[in-house]
């Protein structure tokens, strides 16, 4: 019997995983996506609260996702690339910017192409203060690691990764 047989006792096969387009998602299925997200967003409350508590000088936690994703992303950016990554306003990404650019963390300079752009760097203290800020985690991670094993961990990267490409991806589709 093959995988796109009926056979009650073997799991069913997903898109991206070779299912077939006319396996609809059942009412269990429905409710396990739904758990699985809720358990990933459960986990981002429970860590980031505890990461803010920890953030070093005088970071929180929408400032550090900017110097994060400066390291993990891009040399540089408008702010209008930045709001549209973390899907917040230009407002609310341009009153972050401002901060970190006060700490000394960000420049902001006018854009030599267009006059009404700008374009934001990571400084090397913005750099220092992320990886501070990554440093004072170290804590919390360590602790997590004595409860699951770091191979345990890493055999589950793949798949966020994966749902967080295309959910990245997928960001401005309405039937999402």
């Amino acid at each position: 019997m093959t995988s796109t047989d009926t056979d009650p006792g073997r799991p069913r096969r997903r898109r991206g995983e070779g299912a077939r387009a006319d396996d609809a998602p059942t009412a269990a299925d429905l409710s396990d996506a739904y758990r699985f997200f809720n358990e990933i967003n459960i986990i981002a409350q429970l860590s980031s609260n505890q990461m803010a508590q920890r953030m070093p000088h005088g970071l929180n936690l929408s400032q550090f996702g900017v110097l994060n994703w400066f390291v993990r992303v891009d040399d540089e950016a408008t702010p209008g690339r930045l709001a549209r990554a973390f899907q917040v306003s230009k407002g609310a990404m341009t009153n972050t910017l401002s901060k970190l650019e006060a700490k000394g963390f960000v420049s902001i300079t006018p854009d030599p192409s267009s006059r009404r752009r700008k374009l934001v760097r990571l400084t090397a203290a913005g750099r220092r203060a992320r990886d501070d800020a990554v440093a004072a985690a170290s804590p919390l991670l360590a602790e997590l690691l004595q409860e699951f094993r770091i191979d345990t961990i890493r055999r589950q990267l793949p798949l966020l990764e994966r749902v967080r490409s295309y959910l990245d991806a997928a960001r401005d589709d309405p039937g999402l």
